[in-house]
């Protein structure tokens, strides 16, 4: 029997869910995506993947992304994904001082150990900085090179998959909809009627699910970056990303393109205006590692919104009391890491696989109410 199958948000999360509902035995689901394409944290981002070094010390959260990151580089893998939306460069990340340093390579021999994926950690001096991005003529500290570190374009991670899903089992429906039941939406005045519905909404869960008297643990987080064309280096695609410290992250992706963000600021809601004293403090970042980048530079600016739990983790799974919604949000700015992850499992119930959730995250009624 065919299960239809909606899936509310085209980010992250909804276009791996939708890439999984296609493989296998998709003749198995009809999948129907709403999608309104407005302010995704998704589409507004270029990120690393590079988990590995976080001093978070929620454990749940380090097995969620470590896990998510090795998924993505499968998913980049077996869907022959371009370099230009996923590429496993390595990643640079510097610190101030030496005993700073020493003391994330602790970490990182420690980790090692069960994180393969990560490669074998290595001291890098400014100079070998230098040598592996040569765009950059100021390297001010020595750092950490990990070599499974990834660099991804989260839009056109999102199209690839969603390419491949439309010539299965996938439809995809442009513009708002209305969450009117367990399975029903309301779009441009008609009611669909599904058998399980995936939100996968992001910060805008909280707003799709009030209609059904749901509360969730769920803030917006508002993000920039920007693109900036770094004329006559052609290879900087090949190079790995840094992230340096007290500064915003430098990532090479694309022909002559260099993209440093993204901001994170808790006090603007779901603005999605874009901000040109933002642009100016990015174009200053890039200036400390790069001379004469001007505003100029700029190609285009990016604004998008994250999700964000108090605890900051992410959650996922059938709504308590409501079988037919599953839901997969919270990912904060590890969304790009974590969001396929949360795909997969939330597939995987649908598919009735036995899972358990528990080593990635606390009950999911500690966000739902």
């Amino acid at each position: 029997m065919v299960q239809k199958i909606a899936i509310i948000g085209g980010g992250i999360v909804g276009s791996t869910a939708a890439y999984y509902l296609s493989q296998g035995e998709y003749a198995n689901f009809e999948v129907s995506m709403f999608d309104e394409g407005i302010g995704q944290a998704t589409k507004a981002a270029a990120g690393i993947i590079s988990p590995w070094l976080s001093k978070r010390r929620n454990k749940k959260w380090f097995r969620l992304a470590s896990d998510g990151a090795e998924l993505v580089a499968k998913i980049a893998q077996e869907t022959k994904m371009n370099d230009v939306a996923y590429a496993n460069n390595g990643t640079i990340i510097t610190r101030k001082n030496k005993e700073s340093l020493d003391e994330l390579y602790k970490i990182a021999l420690e980790r090692e150990k069960n994180n393969p994926q990560m490669g074998s950690v290595q001291y890098i001096s400014k100079d070998e900085i230098k040598n592996l991005i040569p765009i950059i003529k100021n390297s001010p500290y020595d750092g950490l090179f990990v070599p499974g570190g990834s660099r991804i374009d989260g839009n056109l991670y999102c199209q690839h998959l969603l390419n491949i899903a439309m010539k299965r089992n996938l439809s995809i429906y442009k513009g708002k909809v209305k969450l009117i039941n367990d399975n029903q939406i309301l779009y441009k005045g008609k009611i669909f009627t599904f058998d399980k519905i995936i939100l996968a909404t992001g910060a805008w869960s909280k707003e799709i699910l009030a209609n059904l008297k749901i509360n969730l643990n769920l803030r917006p987080q508002k993000g920039q970056l920007i693109e900036l064309r770094i004329a006559n280096n052609e290879f900087i695609n090949k190079m790995p990303v840094m992230m340096p410290e007290s500064e915003y992250d430098f990532i090479p992706v694309g022909r002559e393109k260099l993209i440093i963000g993204a901001t994170h600021d808790n006090d603007q809601g779901f603005d999605l205006k874009h901000e040109k004293s933002v642009d100016i403090a990015l174009v200053k970042t890039a200036n400390n590692l790069i001379n004469n980048v001007k505003a100029n530079d700029i190609i285009l600016s990016k604004v998008g919104t994250r999700a964000y739990t108090d605890d900051f983790s992410p959650f996922l799974g059938m709504i308590p009391g409501h079988p037919s919604l599953f839901i997969g949000t919270g990912l904060g700015s590890s969304g790009l890491t974590t969001g396929p992850i949360v795909s997969k499992l939330i597939v995987d119930l649908i598919k009735n696989k036995k899972i358990d959730l528990n080593q990635y995250q606390k009950p999911i009624s500690t966000y739902i109410n």
